[in-house]
């Protein structure tokens, strides 16, 4: 089993995708950006491969107007081989890469003009991947579409465009359920139809259900679909935002939750299974889920993400803070009640005076070597937060700080990037 998550990488400024305006986008920008993404893909993998996480999605903007004609750029022969480095690293470390096209790319639509483009993204797709040398255990994902008034219709449309699609792309493709038009029951239907493998999502399995089986009946049936050639049976996994409407994805993994939804899968058989998890924090859960379901967790891996989420803690309860602390004061800790403890602090209200507290607590690397201005916009900044405004604008100085300075312990705290 690996446990991963979808394309942007938390708490690494080095990784992120870089975009642009179609009216900015000259082939320079294009180029530029192109490199610019390139490098950041290289760098998350990299990140993946350090902390054992080996199941990533990768994200569909790193050619920027990769189908449109206003970038003619041959990008599959100019950057092949960049791509094929990072396709090398992504083999020698056995981790398994997907992408997943936007809600756009619909193959069975009554439009024939949306059917042309959704095809030219799904060959853009493949094509990156192929350029990475990697085979079709590294998959295509893609929902069924929309309903259009006659389900049926749409269905036959489906199956109809799906035999006009390139080979590799037939061979590479998953199908998955989704939360409004199409229940996991409807999707192995085509499935069967089609030959191609099924994702199971389990959110959208919950708001648009086939009520027939439960949920580890469906990902047992789904395991049918996937043949040697796929690679693994691969699930998407995310929770409800509690504060959202239906369907949005939790801030972070409740552990708990998780944990019972994990038990489940060993009790059935089914532990050995690909969980993408698709959550608002990103890395950050996939690395809380390996570490709380691996045999075992040395002392030494929990002190490490107690470094990075120290200061987000703080920033919401200083009494957990404590808890926490005297956790890792245990020789024999609990990966469960640690990671407990910080899911319970970063779901409390907020409470102005930890906020204060923690930047406080930040300022402490700076306030003997910032400049006069950088003393007197810290303070300006944490009164107008104390006043009512938000605390990004003072995160946000106080990051810069952390640059400037060098301070690589503050650039790789959580309490940066969640919020």
């Amino acid at each position: 089993m690996s446990i991963g998550y979808a394309c942007i990488l938390l708490g690494r400024e080095d990784t992120k995708m870089s975009r642009c305006l179609l009216k900015n986008a000259t082939e320079d920008r294009l180029r530029s950006i192109t490199q610019a993404n390139l490098a950041a893909l290289s760098n998350i993998i990299d990140y993946n491969i350090e902390n054992n996480i080996m199941l990533y999605r990768i994200s569909s903007d790193i050619i920027p107007f990769a189908t449109h004609q206003v970038n003619n750029i041959e990008w599959w022969e100019d950057y092949y081989d960049i791509l094929n480095a990072i396709g090398v690293k992504i083999k020698n470390s056995g981790m398994r890469v997907s992408v997943h096209p936007g809600q756009y790319t619909v193959i069975n639509s009554p439009d024939g003009d949306v059917v042309k483009r959704a095809i030219e993204e799904l060959k853009y797709h493949n094509r990156l991947l192929e350029c990475m040398g990697l085979d079709n255990t590294h998959k295509l994902i893609l929902h069924v579409g929309g309903v259009y008034g006659d389900k049926n219709l749409a269905m036959d449309r489906f199956q109809n465009n799906f035999y006009k699609l390139p080979q590799e792309v037939k061979e590479r493709l998953v199908i998955e359920n989704d939360e409004r038009n199409y229940n996991i029951g409807e999707v192995l239907g085509l499935s069967y139809n089609t030959g191609t493998p099924v994702v199971l999502d389990t959110l959208h399995h919950s708001i648009n259900a086939d009520d027939n089986r439960g949920l580890y009946d469906w990902i047992r049936i789904c395991s049918s679909t996937w043949h040697n050639e796929d690679g693994r049976q691969k699930i998407h996994y995310s929770q409800q935002d509690r504060d959202g409407r239906s369907g949005y994805h939790s801030k972070t993994i409740d552990t708990a939750e998780f944990i019972k939804f994990y038990n489940g899968l060993v009790d059935n058989g089914l532990d050995d299974v690909d969980i993408m998890l698709e959550v608002k924090d990103k890395n950050l859960s996939a690395l809380k889920c390996i570490n709380l379901t691996s045999p075992s967790i040395p002392k030494k891996v929990l002190e490490e993400e107690w470094a990075r989420y120290k200061y987000l803690v703080l920033s919401f309860s200083h009494r957990k803070y404590n808890n926490i602390r005297e956790i890792l004061k245990q020789d024999s800790i609990s990966p469960m009640r640690f990671y407990a403890e910080i899911d319970e602090a970063i779901k409390m209200p907020e409470d102005m005076g930890a906020q204060k507290n923690a930047a406080l607590h930040i300022w402490g690397y700076f306030k003997d070597i910032a400049t006069d201005t950088e003393k007197r916009e810290f303070f300006k900044r944490l009164e107008k937060y104390m006043e009512g405004g938000g605390v990004d604008s003072l995160k946000r100085y106080l990051y810069r700080l952390a640059k400037k300075y060098n301070e690589e312990y503050l650039m790789n705290s959580y309490y940066f990037f969640v919020h």
